[in-house]
């Protein structure tokens, strides 16, 4: 049976919590999470997202930039990497076979050298986005010093076939498991969902399709400082948007697929409490 780990692999603490979750005040920092998730399966481990990395945590400056550090506050602990916590689990890095990445912006692709073995499944435009960045904002966002380690890329193109009305890619072919990638540009070239298959329905790791559990509510709301940062990231703003939307659409008509975000905390503490 498919087991489902919730975990948190990079506390970021920037300040403005007013702005970022609307309560408090603009200098008190606030937290937000780095919301990935660990399969157990008949054929080994499956990583959606890695968070940091443990040479982000090591070589902050070189491997994230002065500018991550000041704006984001990351707390860098090695006991937050997915390999600390897969080891305090009782696996060891090789254990991990695949890994679904939702983008490869460095908060969500730093901890893939962690995992050289593992095969890395990513829906072609970001690949080719984080290949050959063609906007100040692509060159900006990734860090290729994050895979100078060479991953074994499974790089795949959309099918044709659909899930819940979104174009969806099943990612793992060899897996009994549902697991897929579903597209949802906007936030970069080639975002992606990832839809898991489990027993009590379906679970979607949105990624950064949205920030905060308001903008899938109806009606939707979100915070004033999270709401400007997704505006100055997004790649393209109309398509961001217009997922939202959809997901929205999906969160509110269809109870058996449960939706969350990779940096909302309360969110993550619900899934947590419910393991």
């Amino acid at each position: 049976m498919l087991k489902i780990h919730h975990i948190d692999c990079g506390s970021m603490c920037p300040h403005g919590r007013k702005l970022l979750k609307g309560e408090g005040n603009l200098l008190e920092r606030t937290e937000l999470c780095c919301h990935c998730l660990l399969l157990e399966t008949r054929k080994g481990l499956v990583l959606v997202d890695t968070g940091f990395g443990q040479a982000d945590i090591q070589h902050p400056y070189r491997r994230l930039g002065a500018h991550t550090k000041w704006l984001l506050a990351p707390r860098l602990l090695r006991e937050e990497t997915a390999l600390a916590q897969i080891q305090a689990l009782g696996f060891q890095a090789n254990d991990v076979r695949h890994i679904l990445v939702t983008h490869l912006d460095m908060d969500h692709a730093g901890g893939l050298a962690d995992f050289p073995e593992a095969q890395v499944h990513i829906h072609r435009p970001e690949w080719l986005a984080a290949q050959q960045p063609s906007t100040w904002k692509e060159k900006v966002r990734y860090r290729p010093i994050q895979w100078q380690h060479h991953p074994l890329w499974c790089i795949h193109e959309e099918t044709g076939e659909s899930w819940k009305g979104f174009s969806m890619i099943q990612a793992i072919a060899d897996s009994d498991d549902e697991i897929l990638l579903v597209p949802l540009p906007g936030h970069s070239r080639g975002h992606s969902a990832i839809a898991v298959h489990s027993e009590n329905g379906w679970l979607l790791h949105a990624g950064d399709a949205y920030f905060h559990h308001g903008e899938i509510a109806t009606p939707a709301h979100c915070p004033p400082g999270l709401a400007t940062f997704q505006k100055l990231m997004e790649f393209e703003g109309s398509s961001r948007l217009h997922n939202q939307a959809r997901l929205r659409e999906l969160a509110r008509t269809d109870k058996d697929v449960k939706i969350f975000c990779a940096h909302d905390t309360m969110e993550l503490n619900q899934y947590r409490s419910s393991q």
